[in-house]
Parts: structure tokens; sequence; C-alpha cells
């Protein structure tokens, strides 16, 4: 009984500092305890468990930009500058971005193709241009490298592959695994960098043989390639600096998932009005 008061005077006299510190009576204090929560503090209780969802659903990637499309998208009425704000309040951050340098091997005997791209990214229809490139990544077992072939129409990772060696088959097989997803039709143009890769017999072979269009960047110009390049960046900066691999296969794996279940059906992409690459396609498909 004895530590039970001592406690409870304890207790009356935080409150009477905290009051005095406030300037604020202690029968004003007790009714701000009892008074029901306001209609506000639960809407703003609300959106913050949504906004804190989002930004989990996402993997911790996406900014207010991102999170308030989805918001939008789900009936809210809600301004990025709010969504900063509870995003905020709960000490939520998109991961950080770092500086990524793609290298490529150019100096090779191999016939290279004229940039008959020439940077226009904005494509109006499906399976029209294709854009490739190879990035690597780091395991405890040494580097897998990872080829990719993009539709600049929706920007989806339409065809891909990895391995432990950079050959011309990568690249081969990721344009393998494009045709047998998307079949396009001849005239389609295939955009890369003029890596060995690229340029060698068995990779343009391929691109003969459906009767598609090789285009490649200028020497030493990244920007001739940017939507690749941007991948890759996003890759890393979202997953790939985050993890360690011990393994190729644990690499594989978390590629595999992050390209075929978040990339291309969840994540939302600035170039095409804040829509998943499927999504847009769908709902393009539909209108046409």
């Amino acid at each position: 009984m004895k530590y039970a008061f001592i406690k409870t005077n304890h207790k009356k006299f935080s409150v009477s500092l905290m009051c005095k510190g406030l300037e604020v009576t202690r029968s004003a204090y007790y009714s701000w305890l009892s008074r029901p929560e306001s209609k506000r503090s639960r809407e703003e209780r609300r959106l913050g468990e949504k906004v804190k969802t989002i930004h989990k659903t996402s993997r911790e990637t996406y900014g207010t930009r991102r999170i308030q499309h989805d918001l939008v998208e789900d009936g809210e009425r809600i301004s990025r500058k709010r969504v900063g704000r509870l995003m905020k309040q709960q000490g939520l951050k998109s991961k950080s971005k770092r500086k990524f340098k793609a290298t490529t091997n150019s100096n090779h005997n191999h016939p290279v193709a004229p940039n008959l791209l020439n940077r226009k990214f904005q494509i109006d229809q499906p399976d029209t241009v294709y854009v490739g490139d190879i990035t690597y990544i780091q395991t405890d077992e040494g580097w897998l490298y990872l080829a990719v072939l993009i539709d600049l129409y929706s920007r989806a990772v339409v065809g891909w592959s990895m391995s432990n060696r950079m050959t011309a088959q990568l690249v081969t097989d990721a344009l393998l695994m494009a045709i047998w997803r998307r079949q396009p039709a001849k005239g389609l143009m295939v955009h890369s960098d003029r890596g060995s890769q690229y340029a060698s017999g068995l990779y343009q072979k391929a691109l003969k043989e459906k009767g598609f269009i090789c285009s490649m960047s200028r020497k030493g110009n990244c920007y001739d390639n940017a939507p690749s390049e941007s991948f890759f960046h996003t890759l890393k900066t979202e997953l790939i600096y985050h993890r360690r691999y011990h393994t190729r296969q644990e690499a594989i794996q978390d590629i595999f998932e992050y390209i075929e279940v978040f990339y291309n059906r969840q994540r939302r992409h600035s170039t095409i009005g804040y829509q998943t690459p499927l999504g847009f396609e769908i709902e393009h498909r539909n209108v046409a």
C-alpha cells in the first residue's frame, strides 16, 4: 500500500509539473484526456496507416509522388504535401539513390549498326522498339551478369537472361525470351550499345532470322540507351544495393521476383503516367 501511495503521488507530481510547464490547469489536462478523438485526428491516423502500408508494399521504394498516385487511385483526395508530412511523422523514406556507371566493351572487329533510334524513346505502339543492355551483380561466388530487353511503349521488361559469363549467348537468350513471350512482328527495332555481345554473329543472326532491325548507340554515349541505363539504376537502387548474395542462385531468384512480380506488375513508372507497365498495356489495349 505504501508503494502504491508513493507511485500515485509521483504521478500526480509529474502531471502537476507538466501542466505548469504547458501553462494549463490540471482540470483542463484531464478534460483533454477524456475528450473523444477528433474527426481530423482519426482521418490523419487512417491516412497515415494507408501511407505506411503502401510504402511497405513498395519495398520502401516509393516517395511522395508514387504514394499519392496509389492513394488517389484508391479514391482518396490528398496532396503530395500531406503525404510528405504523414511520411515524415512516421519516419518513412524512399530508398536512397546511388550513382551507377555501366561499362561496354566496344573494342572488337564485328560490324556495328547505326543509331537508328536516335533517342526517340516515346513510342506509341507495343512491340515496335525494344532496348537492351547488360549489367553485373556481385555475389560471394563471383559476378552474375544480367541482360534485359525493354519495350519502350510500356517500359515492361519483355526479355531477360542471367549467367556467370557475359557472352553473346546471354543477350541472345534475352532476345529469344522476348520473342517467345511477345511474338513481335517483322520490322521490330532492337536497340543496344555496340558491345561485342550485341555485335556478335550469334545475336545478329537471331535478329535477321526474325526480320528485326538492329540499332546501336554511338560509341561512348550512354544517353543513347538511357531507358536501359535507367532500369539498371532503379534495379540497383531499389534492390541490389540493399542485399548481399551468398550465391548466384540467390541473386537470380531475387532479381526474377523483382522483375516479374514487382517491376512489371506493381511498380509505378513516371514515363507512362505513374501506371505499372502491365496496367498501362491492359488499359490501352482495352481502349484500342
